[in-house]
């Protein structure tokens, strides 16, 4: 398998995620975060936006998931962006799912996108999520 082709600091950001994710601590992903960026949930047609609201939603998320891991990564022509094929469990429901994940060429994360699959899985998430986040979000919308 060749090597993704990234910008050199995109490629740097994406090598300090998986470390954050390997170690199981998002505690410094504000440090990967544009200000102004955006979260787009698999459950929300609305993206939540700002730094600390994309860190609130990847660090909840994280310790949803169970038996998550990563499996493919595919790159964009421009080096600026990444797919990021991934399994997880939240309870008995499996999942798969994808992260579009955009970086500038400062490589700060702009864009965090989510998608998941199957339907059973995508519930089980949401639900869950939304035990944990729903007074926050819903806030956020206000």
């Amino acid at each position: 398998m060749t090597a993704l082709t990234l910008h050199p600091n995109a490629a740097a950001s994406l090598q300090r995620w998986h470390q954050l994710i390997a170690e199981g601590d998002l505690s410094t992903l504000p440090e990967l975060l544009d200000a102004q960026a955006v979260f787009r949930s698999p459950m929300a047609h609305t993206p939540y936006p700002g730094a600390p609201v994309v860190s609130l939603i990847l660090n909840t998320v994280s310790k949803v998931f169970e038996d998550f891991a990563y499996h493919r990564e595919l790159a964009s022509a421009d080096g600026l962006s990444v797919v990021l094929e991934f399994s997880a469990r939240v309870g008995e429901r499996q999942l798969k799912g994808i992260d579009l994940i955009r970086f500038d060429e400062r490589g700060k994360i702009v864009e965090f996108e989510v998608m998941i699959r199957p339907m059973s899985g995508l519930q089980a998430l949401g639900e869950e999520m939304g035990r944990r986040l729903a007074p926050y979000l819903a806030a956020l919308k206000g």
